[in-house]
């Protein structure tokens, strides 16, 4: 989940071509597949052509952890996605299986399942299959680096004494049942049941008053209120203005600028690092990026796009600031000033003790139950 599009159109050929399939057309439907949805949350979308099954759960569970799925067998996505950190890696950014910087944060992956678009700044990307092919097969930066090594990959999996039962148990009819395809559709469905919701703040929703402290209160009615307006765009059950589910259409995307950088004065960020502007190529979408989600955010540092920010409290002040003034290096400007930042990005003022209660709200969206479930863990140990 962490890196940038790069090679999308490489990724893309890759999916079209093989069909990210393994389901036989004219099957009869398989069982309902049973979610077990925390309290409130709606049934996720799931693409038809990959419905959900307790058997391709299981295999994709196995192949995000192993390092086999890189091409030269040195990463998984779990080295990049660690469940003690919600699915993040506690680093400003990774370093992909050949040494090749990756410019953008892992983000933690709780109920990536209700996302409308994935990645930080890609619009085209819609599914978690086809978000899964960009570190698989992403090629500038290289990430799990399978590019030139797919089928070698491929024999690994063949080879081992597990696999090929797994694969045909989750996918009965294919021909082939170890396949690009199979190992793309298994990995998606396993990131769909990475759900998180038994915080404090889902327990407070469900009716225990005593799940927030009084200060977790106060920061919750800044957080919901006008002054800090963080709910503008993080809203809803999932702190996030990307979102969908089961019975939702899809939402036109929507991505922000919140003025971390101004390199020329006329809204330049890191060129390695330019947001939606690297898809459409207008002036204006410099960086602009999506939303992230808020679960866990206590596990997540650092934080932003390329993980510049340390703390939940520096990012607190990045927003009260009304944006950030970088005084010094190649990374020089007033973002403040930034011509493209969205207007809700302001400065406004907050206490010390307000700072600490946002601090203790957002803290209660931590899901130590999530981070601890055995059927996310490393089936490997």
């Amino acid at each position: 989940m962490s890196s940038r599009a790069g090679k999308l159109s490489v990724a893309v050929a890759l999916l079209s071509a093989a069909g990210c399939g393994g389901d036989a057309p004219g099957r009869p439907a398989p069982p309902a597949y049973a979610w077990s949805l925390p309290a409130g949350f709606p049934e996720p979308f799931v693409p038809e052509d990959n419905p959900m099954s307790v058997e391709k759960v299981e295999l994709g569970r196995h192949l995000f952890y192993d390092a086999r799925l890189s091409g030269n067998g040195t990463m998984s996505c779990a080295s990049c996605h660690e469940q003690a950190r919600a699915f993040s890696d506690g680093k400003a950014t990774p370093t992909g299986s050949t040494g090749d910087h990756v410019a953008r944060n892992s983000p933690g992956l709780a109920n990536v399942a209700y996302l409308g678009t994935y990645t930080w700044a890609n619009p085209l990307l819609e599914t978690l299959e086809s978000q899964a092919l960009v570190p698989l097969f992403n090629e500038f930066p290289t990430e799990l680096g399978l590019t030139p090594k797919l089928e070698e990959a491929l024999e690994r999996l063949r080879a081992d004494a597990k696999y090929p039962e797994l694969f045909r148990a989750a996918f009965p009819d294919a021909p082939e049942p170890v396949s690009q395809g199979s190992i793309v559709k298994a990995l998606a469905s396993f990131q769909r049941t990475l759900l998180s919701g038994n915080s404090p703040y889902d327990r407070y929703l469900q009716g225990d008053n005593a799940a927030l402290s009084r200060s977790a209160r106060r920061g919750m009615e800044l957080f919901f209120g006008e002054r800090a307006e963080c709910y503008h765009c993080h809203s809803g059950r999932h702190l996030s203005n990307s979102f969908r589910a089961k019975d939702t259409q899809p939402q036109v995307a929507q991505f922000f600028n919140t003025g971390l950088y101004d390199l020329d004065g006329k809204g330049a960020y890191p060129p390695d690092n330019p947001g939606l502007f690297e898809f459409t190529h207008d002036a204006l979408d410099h960086g602009r990026f999506r939303v992230p989600q808020l679960r866990n955010v206590e596990l997540t540092a650092p934080y932003m796009h390329d993980g510049s920010i340390p703390t939940l409290e520096a990012v607190i002040e990045h927003y009260t600031s009304g944006g950030r003034n970088v005084t010094e290096g190649p990374l020089a400007g007033d973002g403040r000033n930034n011509p493209n930042k969205d207007p809700l990005v302001r400065p406004f003022e907050l206490s010390d003790e307000e700072k600490q209660d946002l601090i203790a709200f957002l803290k209660s969206l931590t899901d130590t139950d999530f981070t601890t479930d055995p059927r996310f863990s490393n089936p490997w140990k």
